[in-house]
């Protein structure tokens, strides 16, 4: 198996009611993540609330959160910005601290043609001396990564190892392995929706960076592991029980508070604070994810509303 495979989830950031770095709650989130199977860990992605913190709490948030873990599965971290600069400072400071990777969106706000996004991507790779993952996700990029882009940069950059592609299609995601794998089998591509596993594995893919696996991570680790046994029966029960969650992410714009209630629900943390302009979840929001989580066989009695937002 590769050193990165498999149920790698976007770890959520816990914040205290003040919104200062929850180190206790982090911790807890963290080591229940790694008992529940999961084969890595990405901080700081958009799932983190990265986008909106000031540099200094990235910096604090990676340090923590490598040393947390301790070596006990790869750590993958988020140094995605705008400016070429500060994101290999990012990538930089990752390395020094002990990570396995980092992971890099492309930058978003100004239109890049292809050259641009090429030396973005290359300049990291040439200045970050750690495996880099390329991260699509197009719908808050307003720009998609092809799979040719990503391949000429897999060909010249053979540190740049992966791809999550946050795609709200499958096609996407097999055009990538396709394209990418014909000429670099060792190139990974992972699902950056949960609901999306099966599906990419089944067409030759790596894995998936499920938001769910923050406080269900049996639905994708269990399916993952069947899938690897050639149990294919037990991978499609286990999809059937993940799909219930693929409307999760509707529930609220941007979705980070529905992840943290989720996490709060089954007792990992109780941490449900959001960085601004990110607001709490709504009442009908977290009914709404209480319900698909009991549909999903994650919960089995649900508790009023009111119980669930003392």
């Amino acid at each position: 198996m590769p050193k990165f495979h498999g149920v790698i989830p976007p770890v959520s950031t816990l914040f205290t009611p003040d919104l200062a770095f929850d180190r206790e709650s982090q911790a807890s989130l963290i080591d229940h993540m790694i008992e529940g199977g999961v084969h890595g860990l990405f901080f700081l992605g958009s799932n983190g609330e990265s986008q909106h913190m000031p540099i200094e709490m990235r910096l604090e948030i990676a340090e923590f959160c490598i040393a947390h873990v301790a070596g006990r599965v790869p750590v993958l971290i988020g140094i995605g910005l705008p400016s070429t600069t500060e994101s290999i400072k990012l990538g930089q400071h990752a390395a020094a601290h002990g990570a396995d990777a980092v992971v890099a969106i492309n930058p978003f706000y100004a239109r890049l043609s292809e050259d641009n996004l090429y030396r973005y991507f290359r300049e990291i790779a040439d200045n970050v001396d750690l495996p880099l993952m390329i991260y699509n996700f197009p719908v808050v990029t307003g720009q998609d990564m092809s799979p040719e882009l990503v391949l000429k940069l897999a060909l010249d950059c053979k540190n740049i190892i992966g791809l999550k592609d946050t795609v709200d299609t499958l096609s996407h995601i097999r055009r990538a392995i396709h394209v990418i794998k014909a000429q670099r089998p060792d190139f990974l591509v992972f699902a950056g929706f949960d609901e999306y596993l099966h599906g990419t594995l089944i067409m030759g893919g790596d894995g998936v960076v499920p938001a769910s696996a923050n406080f269900a991570p049996q639905l994708t680790v269990e399916l993952y592991e069947a899938y690897r046994r050639g149990d294919h029966a037990a991978a499609v029960a286990w999809q059937q029980k993940l799909v219930h969650l693929s409307y999760m992410t509707a529930l609220e714009a941007p979705f980070y508070s529905v992840v943290k209630e989720g996490i709060k629900m089954v007792g990992f943390a109780d941490a449900t604070a959001v960085l601004p302009p990110a607001a709490p979840a709504s009442p009908a929001s977290i009914q709404s994810l209480h319900d698909m989580l009991v549909a999903a066989g994650v919960l089995s009695q649900p508790p009023a509303v009111q119980k669930l937002s003392a």
